[in-house]
């Protein structure tokens, strides 16, 4: 993204331009149709955020959508291999085409593209977000019911690439029950506001461990404060996944498709709802 010379301080929220945020949404590709634009965001990183966004994925092709993730995380790029998928993406006229994993859900990240996937981007915040917007308008999507946006976290260059290149449907916050999670949550939350881009709801990720033996659930990381700070903030806590080994081992496997995402169905429940026209 180019440096701003023009005065304006992002925040659309509080603004008296006359600008309008669709005349700064960027074209698709000539062979994509995506129809809605899902950005999964968190304040910090660690709390599981492209889990979230795989679990989803999956869970929209479930039933029976296209669906496709843009992993916008340029320097932690994850997806790839959570869903097992190294194949390199390749260009042709069409566009730059995108790579499907073993259910049919196509994924763009710049893992696919490096000669190597261990290689460092050590990249300046304007080339990722250039990279980001080609993404976008120069992949050949297809026909997409839901992309799903895995960001990176934080507050900087590349959510504020998205919040104004994209045309953002909705996004979900995912956080843990941490004493920071007031302050984790109302960054994102207060950012997303700032730039008119609607927020769906939480997703609060390590909530708890079932126990084996007794079903108990245990809060590791001490009682959640989600529904807490989701009432402060005036949205909602969509749902509370548990630290799960077996999924763990799953992305790690690169078989995310694989791992039970039935926590998630209410979510994309909230989704589908949110962003009925």
């Amino acid at each position: 993204m180019s440096e701003n010379t023009s005065g304006c301080n992002y925040d659309c929220g509080s603004c008296s331009s006359k600008c309008e945020k669709a005349d700064m949404i960027l074209p698709q590709n000539d062979h994509s149709n995506v129809k809605k634009v899902i950005g999964v965001v968190s304040g910090k990183g660690g709390v599981g955020k492209s889990l979230v966004t795989s679990l989803l994925a999956v869970t929209a092709k479930t039933r029976g959508n296209n669906v496709a993730i843009l992993d916008a995380d340029i320097t932690g790029p994850s997806i790839p291999k959570a869903f097992g998928v190294n194949k390199k993406a390749v260009g042709t006229d069409l566009g730059i085409i995108p790579e499907q994993s073993k259910m049919g859900i196509n994924l763009m990240s710049i893992n696919l593209l490096l000669d190597e996937e261990t290689a460092p981007v050590v990249w300046r915040g304007p080339v990722i977000s250039g990279v980001i917007q080609q993404f976008w308008k120069d992949v050949a999507w297809g026909d997409v019911d839901y992309m799903f946006v895995d960001m990176p976290p934080g507050t900087g260059d590349v959510p504020l690439t998205v919040y104004q290149s994209l045309p953002i449907s909705g996004i979900i916050i995912v956080t843990t029950p941490q004493d920071l999670v007031t302050m984790i949550v109302s960054k994102a939350y207060n950012m997303a506001k700032m730039m008119n881009i609607p927020v769906i709801g939480i997703v609060e990720n390590m909530s708890y461990v079932e126990c084996p033996d007794c079903g108990k659930k245990i809060e590791v990381f001490g009682h959640s404060k989600a529904d807490e700070v989701a009432k402060q903030l005036g949205t909602k806590v969509l749902a509370k996944l548990p630290i799960d080994s077996k999924t763990a081992q799953l992305v790690d496997n690169g078989s995310v498709e694989l791992a039970d995402e039935s926590l998630l169905q209410p979510v994309m429940d909230s989704i589908i709802e949110f962003v009925k026209e």
